[in-house]
């Protein structure tokens, strides 16, 4: 048994787990690894990216390039051209992530899973009844990026986007440990509701974006900053084809999909499954 695989054991216990990463100064330990993990200097930055890979075990021989200026330009890196083929079928949503699904159904009227045994209301997360109407008893899945996963996220369809609502919040971590001990926990956390019309029909979708704990920030690449202290709406009209970049996370995190009636899961997508940017998560209508 490696010295990795024992401390991962003992960090995965869940009670030690949650106590490290969420009974800290959550919003400080945030802002430091923002700073920190921005720091050029090469010693620092080896040795950082090093701990990072210990732990989380990323695979960098997908990234576009082979060396890296801070581990932050390691957690948001690109990738080589091809190496997440995107599914073309036009009756296909894919997934906008590198992902594993938490939860995933129908809701019921607007309550979705958290996690088993925890529910939460769809008005709780976008904080506006007049935007949960689209997915009344439709579908959901909610996609955890871990530390060491690939933190772009991509169009799940040809659309546009044309509304982003910035709700500011706390920065709970989003692993299991938390989701079973926080009730809400994704309504408390900084988020961002983009909504997306789809070029496909008259459908709209809904990518929540959720920050949690060490996560510098959520990064649109069609607006040059969120703003702080929301909630606000944000009217744009940003285009993009199925596949394209939308955006990133400055660690891992988790991305929340809603989806109207008519709409259906793909059958490899159940709780705990692994998932890639560009592979099918929903069946249109």
């Amino acid at each position: 048994m490696t010295l990795r695989f024992r401390l991962l054991r003992v960090l995965e216990q869940d009670g030690l787990n949650f106590l490290l990463t969420n009974r800290i100064p959550r919003r400080l330990a945030t802002s430091f690894m923002g700073w920190f993990s921005r720091i050029e200097q090469p010693l620092i930055r080896d040795l950082s990216i090093g701990i990072w890979r210990f732990f989380s075990d990323p695979d960098l021989s997908e990234a576009k390039k082979d060396k890296f200026r801070s581990m932050h330009d390691c957690f948001i890196r690109e990738l080589k051209d091809g190496v997440r083929p995107v599914d073309s079928a036009p009756e296909i949503l894919v997934s906008p992530c590198d992902a594993i699904v938490g939860a995933s159904g129908t809701l019921i009227g607007t309550k979705l899973l958290q996690i088993k045994g925890s529910t939460y209301s769809a008005e709780d997360l976008l904080c506006d009844p007049e935007a949960v109407a689209p997915y009344r008893d439709g579908r959901y899945v909610t996609l955890r990026l871990t530390s060491g996963m690939y933190h772009r996220f991509h169009a799940p369809h040809d659309c546009r986007v044309d509304r982003v609502t910035y709700l500011s919040g706390d920065v709970w971590n989003v692993n299991p440990p938390a989701l079973r001990r926080v009730e809400k926990l994704f309504c408390k956390n900084e988020r961002a509701h983009l909504r997306i019309r789809l070029t496909a029909g008259p459908y709209t979708v809904a990518l929540v974006p959720v920050a949690a704990v060490l996560v510098a920030g959520i990064r649109l690449k069609f607006l040059d900053a969120l703003p702080r202290g929301g909630p606000e709406i944000i009217h744009c009209d940003a285009r993009f084809a199925k596949g394209e970049e939308m955006g990133w996370f400055e660690h891992g995190s988790t991305i929340v999909v809603f989806a109207p009636r008519g709409f259906w899961l793909c059958d490899h997508v159940a709780d705990g499954a692994a998932i890639k940017v560009g592979q099918p998560l929903m069946r249109l209508p």
